[in-house]
């Protein structure tokens, strides 16, 4: 089979996906996909996001962050939006039941948000993801943002 592509001509996997994100046979009914190149301000995408891993389709949000990583390449956040991208990625891989990557992930992922660490931006917790991220013991999906009665706020 020629690789798929998209309407530009560029590779594009076409196979439908489960709510982990593992391509399925084509003839397959998966989950639905995000839409890919989607243009979201920070609160929309953090918001998208969270829904996202509170699914359980921590796959998903990493589409999402991937996007405003994208559209913020050229930005002063751009290693922000990376680094919650490999979070969702480190998620995946755990959710998948692959420790070993998970904890590869999440520690790149700790140490992209470092620099943002004092600056809480766009309200993001990020001392509390990069603890959480660098904890080796099981995960719940993660809060991006700290809670409305948190005194740091």
């Amino acid at each position: 089979m020629d690789r798929d592509r998209d309407d530009a001509g560029r590779p594009h996997n076409a196979r439908p996906r489960d709510g982990l994100g593992r391509p399925l046979a084509y003839a397959a009914k998966g989950v639905p996909r995000q839409p890919e190149g989607q243009v979201r301000t920070p609160d929309q995408t953090l918001h998208e996001a969270q829904r996202l891993f509170d699914a359980g389709r921590p796959f998903h949000a990493h589409e999402v962050f991937e996007d405003a990583w994208k559209a913020a390449r050229e930005a002063d956040d751009a290693g922000l939006w990376k680094g919650l991208a490999q979070l969702a990625v480190g998620c995946t891989h755990q959710a998948r039941g692959n420790a070993e990557g998970a904890d590869r992930l999440l520690r790149r992922a700790a140490a992209a948000l470092a620099p943002y660490a004092s600056t809480a931006p766009y309200d993001i917790d990020i001392a509390q993801l990069r603890a959480w991220a660098q904890q080796p013991q099981d995960r719940t999906m993660p809060r991006l943002r700290r809670s409305p009665n948190d005194p740091r706020r």
